[in-house]
């Protein structure tokens, strides 16, 4: 059994779906984050970094407990744990560690920077809207035109990847003006992926 400690943005939404996709219970636990939870003891004693989502396997390595955090460390944990939704050649897996990092690395921080200057900060400076909307743009191009390629980010199958990426494409991108018609690539993966019900009932538990 996995404990998840979640939260209620794109990032607890991605440990969810990887844990419905990967066919692996876990009981939730929802992090109030407005409510200050992160930054309480008992949430730092889980992860010194103070954010979600946070996965603590009681059956781990040799039995016994092992705790997880940061979506991609998870998302890696979890196919290892499995063998599931990584390619078993060396040249495959390169292919989701290229395109995970793409998405944790710099489409997922743009959103972020997106979030604050647009959200969250009490003065709204429209300069610094603007060049993290831009940024998120970039990023969802280039996956736009890595699906015109392939189906999937790392090539013919489903990867880890597709499942870190989803959530970005679709709860993130809400917030920009226009959303992405014209990504008619990403729409096409984002409508496949969206129709998964693992996909669906992980998208549900952070909500």
């Amino acid at each position: 059994m996995i404990d998840l400690y979640t939260v209620a943005t794109s990032n607890g939404q991605r440990a969810s779906i990887l844990l419905e996709e990967f066919g692996l219970p876990y009981t939730v636990h929802k992090v109030n984050l407005p409510g200050g939870d992160h930054l309480k003891p008992e949430f730092l004693a889980i992860n010194p970094n103070g954010m979600g989502p946070v996965i603590v396997d009681r059956d781990g390595p040799g039995g016994k407990p092992l705790t997880v955090f940061e979506c991609g460390a998870i998302a890696l944990y979890l196919a290892d744990k499995t063998g599931k939704l990584m390619p078993a050649d060396l040249a495959g897996r390169a292919e989701v560690y290229k395109w995970l990092s793409v998405v944790i690395a710099n489409l997922a921080p743009a959103f972020a920077g997106q979030y604050f200057t647009k959200i969250s900060a009490k003065e709204k400076v429209q300069s610094a809207i603007d060049i993290f909307e831009g940024r998120a743009m970039r990023f969802l191009k280039v996956l736009d035109q890595r699906l015109g390629e392939v189906p999937y980010l790392a090539g013919a199958s489903m990867t880890i990847a597709d499942l870190v990426a989803y959530p970005s494409a679709t709860t993130s991108v809400q917030r920009l003006p226009g959303g992405i018609p014209g990504l008619t690539h990403l729409q096409r993966w984002v409508a496949s992926m969206g129709a998964r019900p693992g996909v669906q009932k992980g998208m549900a538990v952070s909500s």
